[in-house]
């Protein structure tokens, strides 16, 4: 199979730089065009020096002429900036986006949330939100793929089965997860400049994050009911990591042994999610820097009430790792091509 021509836009942000980490070593990829609005002409070495011995192109600006030779574009910006792009793809192109452009199938909805209209419409039925363990069937038809976000990513991945099977109370979900401070961004630390980021823990977004209809979204997928959640996100003082904590009450005749066994047989043969033995206590230090998901089902004093523990690499299997998992299934490769 020859190269598939690659452009990123975004590469200079906390995910287009794990992108590229990732994309200069899958044997499949050619990175032929890196694109930004405030870098031009600069060198991607300028913004992560491991980059000092890879021969990568400068940066130039996005124009819809860079998409006569890509297969490829994958875009890392801020959310409404795919949008523009994908106006102008050609047939032979692939859109994969890593913000949030695509993620939501009405557009008022994204307006709501994202406080922006949507400047794509026509193309959202065009486009298939992808969490590949969970959507993979439909990815090939698409040429444009929204990634989840990377709370939804860890919170839907243990949901979902349990959900579809009618397992657990929908009317009874609390979820709280915690987020390396990569995932804000790289204005985080002009935001939090005052608010000690680095030794201090914070909720923010409580009752309002708009990962909430993201998730709500999804869940309602696997059953016609309302699913009603209250989900906390919290930045916290390490650089990359989410670990996000999920309390189920049971329905009657289920219980945790019936519980892990659903999730074992879900993901028995899904290569980047693991479940583990049950009341194993994982941390965000056994899934960094891969594209790994790690469950555990947890007993409370309660014999009708668990918790789950769901922890991810929020820029590789939050973001730019699940990107790239996308990429290889829609192309036919190897689903871990390039994520060993």
């Amino acid at each position: 199979m020859r190269k598939l021509n690659v452009l990123v836009a975004g590469s200079t942000g906390y995910i287009g730089i794990q992108l590229l980490k990732l994309l200069i070593n899958h044997k499949n990829v050619n990175i032929k065009y890196l694109c930004g609005n405030n870098s031009i002409g600069k060198k991607i070495s300028s913004f992560d020096k491991s980059f000092n011995s890879k021969k990568l192109p400068k940066i130039v600006k996005f124009s819809k002429k860079l998409l006569n030779n890509i297969d490829i574009v994958f875009t890392a910006l801020p959310n409404g900036e795919a949008q523009y792009i994908s106006n102008n793809l050609l047939a032979k192109n692939t859109l994969i986006d890593l913000a949030a452009d695509f993620r939501l199938k009405n557009a008022n909805d994204y307006l709501k949330w994202y406080k922006q209209k949507h400047k794509a419409p026509q193309n959202i039925k065009k486009s298939v939100y992808s969490l590949p363990e969970i959507n993979k069937v439909r990815l090939k038809n698409f040429s444009i793929i929204g990634c989840p976000g990377c709370y939804p990513t860890s919170i839907l991945l243990p949901l979902a089965p349990l959900i579809k099977k009618r397992s657990v109370d929908i009317t009874n979900i609390t979820i709280d997860s915690k987020s390396g401070y990569s995932g804000a961004g790289r204005g985080v630390h002009r935001k939090y400049k005052k608010n000690n980021l680095y030794e201090s823990l914070s909720a923010y977004g409580v009752g309002f994050h708009r990962h909430n209809i993201e998730i709500e979204q999804e869940l309602k997928n696997f059953t016609k009911k309302k699913v009603d959640f209250i989900f906390t996100p919290h930045l916290s003082p390490m650089f990359r990591g989410i670990l996000s904590t999920i309390y189920l009450k049971l329905k009657p005749g289920f219980s945790i042994k019936k519980i892990q066994n659903i999730l074992l047989k879900f993901y028995k043969k899904k290569h980047f999610v693991k479940i583990l033995k049950n009341n194993s206590l994982i941390s965000t230090n056994d899934v960094i820097n891969t594209n790994y998901c790690y469950i555990s089902v947890c007993k409370t004093r309660y014999k009708n009430k668990i918790l789950i523990l769901s922890a991810i690499d929020n820029l590789i299997k939050g973001g730019a790792g699940q990107a790239i998992q996308n990429m290889n299934i829609k192309f036919g490769l190897k689903e871990y091509e390039g994520l060993k």
